[in-house]
């Protein structure tokens, strides 16, 4: 008979049309993937947990019972003033970058931090100091001694007085943050504003550049994110009549209740605490830029003005620097990711709700400039409109558009 052209019952699911030509189907063969099924909890994340030998006990915190004398002012020169003002050196080897929003924030993948030369070490500068603070996901290579070598090439790393040091010996210049899963939550002793700060402001000299590792924390959803707030924005907010008033004050920034918060919990000092008269906006050597200087955390008083005068402005640069959204970015963390701010510019609050994780990170700061003010200083914004043609910003209430969320 024939061969028909309609292949025999029995043969159906053997044989398709290709194979008439004679090629047996053998796709019935091929491992079938089985789909896992999502396990969800709602507002609850696994909890890592952590062996006997922890990969970073070196790193834990310590508070040694040391002395320190007084910091002395240091010469400074900003390596960003050499970067190139497009940042190719740094991003020759990005795949990607992308910026949180106009005001603060870039994220960028592809950059090793544990190899970058010189000059992309000085484009990175100069890109915290536009951006204020840059992210880098999964910095596996970035261990504390490169932390540290990267920090060292911006300025003289800075030695907290306070808090805790890593336990292996030489890293005195790196502050630990570790809260285990069963710390207790803290959100009862400050108030959500009182956690906006710049790190050690009351410091003749305080820092610039700052990077921050997270070795282990909660996974994604987990809590234990950090805001930042930008003082460029923040100065920006201000009307001209306010800008000029607060241009010529100056701020008292003290140590003394963090050092009398160590000294409670039975901590050493290892400095002395200081007061500090810093210029409340100041003047940014590598952009140019006017910020705001200020911090709810270590401000204790505006200098030259009554007392109510002197809280009404704390109580008012509080709210602008804590409620204003369009100048804050928020971090998601995960393991071995890496944040790189100017503190000069910058303020940043941690956040909780992260109870029964653990969350393990290291900091390095390097110390800047004495803070100053140029009055012949430009805005962030208006720079930026007038570079892009933007409409300028109405400050004044005359010019209404709808709010659109």
């Amino acid at each position: 008979m024939a061969p028909s052209m309609i292949a025999p019952a029995d043969s159906i699911g053997s044989w398709t049309h290709d194979n008439y030509l004679g090629h047996k189907d053998t796709s019935w063969r091929r491992p079938v993937e089985v789909k896992k099924p999502i396990t969800y909890e709602p507002g609850r994340t696994p909890v890592e947990t952590h062996d006997e030998f922890y990969e970073h006990e070196d790193l834990r915190p310590s508070f040694p019972n040391l002395h320190w004398d007084p910091l002395t002012e240091v010469p400074y020169q900003d390596k960003g003033i050499h970067g190139d003002p497009h940042f190719r050196n740094l991003l020759a080897s990005a795949t990607d970058v992308v910026d949180y929003n106009p005001k603060l924030g870039t994220e960028i993948h592809g950059v090793n931090l544990a190899r970058l030369t010189d000059a992309q070490k000085n484009d990175l500068a100069r890109l915290i100091s536009v951006r204020g603070v840059v992210f880098f996901r999964g910095q596996t290579d970035f261990d504390i001694d490169a932390q540290r070598r990267l920090g060292a090439h911006f300025g003289k790393l800075h030695r907290h007085a306070t808090t805790s040091v890593p336990r292996r010996a030489g890293l005195e210049d790196v502050h630990v943050v570790f809260t285990d899963g069963t710390a207790k939550d803290q959100r009862a002793v400050f108030s959500p504003t009182f956690l906006w700060h710049s790190d050690v402001t009351y410091e003749v000299q305080p820092p610039s550049y700052t990077s921050l590792k997270v070795l282990s924390g909660p996974p994604r959803g987990g809590g234990g994110d950090t805001l930042w707030s930008s003082q460029y924005g923040a100065y920006d907010l201000l009307s001209k009549p306010m800008q000029r008033y607060l241009e010529g004050l100056s701020a008292l920034h003290s140590a003394h209740m963090q050092a009398d918060g160590s000294r409670a919990a039975g901590r050493p000092v290892r400095r002395d605490p200081i007061v500090t008269e810093h210029p409340l906006v100041r003047t940014h050597p590598v952009t140019g830029w006017k910020s705001l200087f200020f911090n709810p955390g270590f401000v204790t008083g505006i200098v030259g003005v009554p007392k109510s005068e002197s809280n009404a402005i704390i109580g008012y640069l509080n709210e602008i620097i804590s409620t204003t959204q369009e100048i804050h970015v928020r971090y998601q963390w995960q393991k071995n990711d890496v944040a790189f701010w100017d503190n000069r510019i910058c303020n940043h609050s941690a956040s909780y709700g992260f109870t029964g994780h653990r969350r393990h990170a290291v900091r390095v700061a390097s110390q800047a400039e004495r803070p100053f003010f140029d009055p012949a200083g430009k805005s962030q914004e208006e720079e930026i409109s007038a570079r892009f043609g933007l409409a300028k910003v109405d400050k004044d209430g005359t010019r209404q558009s709808n709010y659109n969320d």
